[in-house]
């Protein structure tokens, strides 16, 4: 299991490799780089924690946990990386008459977490109520046969 679970996340390993980088390069050493780490850590906790419930699958302890992760991941990482990237080309000149832009990111943390934590919330509903295998567990469809879905 241990073995699945490196495997499967490797390629998150390696992308919050590069946003450390990246988000490090934008802010040119700043001292809000640690804190606005944070948002990709926590969506790298909670694929280990799906990964390791899920018995080294995605989806083998339900679609709560990854829909939920998914769920705070596009939010989180949709508002990180705008900001940044927003930041780094000075787009349509947002930065220019400020006189301090990069405390922009002194709260940007709590903005992704938040919203973050909203997307999680929304993934975990719709995940409750998707079922394996066949998608057809609803009430209303289980005294119908499967075979009129095919």
């Amino acid at each position: 299991m241990t073995r699945h679970v490196l495997i499967r996340l490797l390629p998150l390993a390696l992308l919050f490799v590069a946003a450390i980088a990246w988000i490090n390069d934008v802010q040119e050493g700043g001292p809000y780089v640690l804190r606005n780490l944070v948002p990709p850590a926590v969506i790298l906790l909670l694929a280990v924690l799906t990964l390791v419930r899920g018995g080294g699958t995605w989806t083998g302890a339900g679609w709560r946990l990854p829909m939920g992760t998914l769920g705070y991941s596009i939010p989180a990482l949709g508002l990180s990386i705008y900001l940044h990237y927003a930041y780094s080309v000075n787009l349509n000149d947002l930065f220019t008459d400020s006189t301090n832009p990069a405390r922009l990111f002194r709260y940007l943390p709590i903005y992704t977490l938040v919203a973050g934590g909203i997307g999680f919330a929304i993934g975990w509903i719709i995940g409750r109520d998707v079922c394996m295998p066949t998608f057809y567990c609803h009430p209303r469809f289980a005294s119908l046969p499967v075979s009129r879905f095919s």
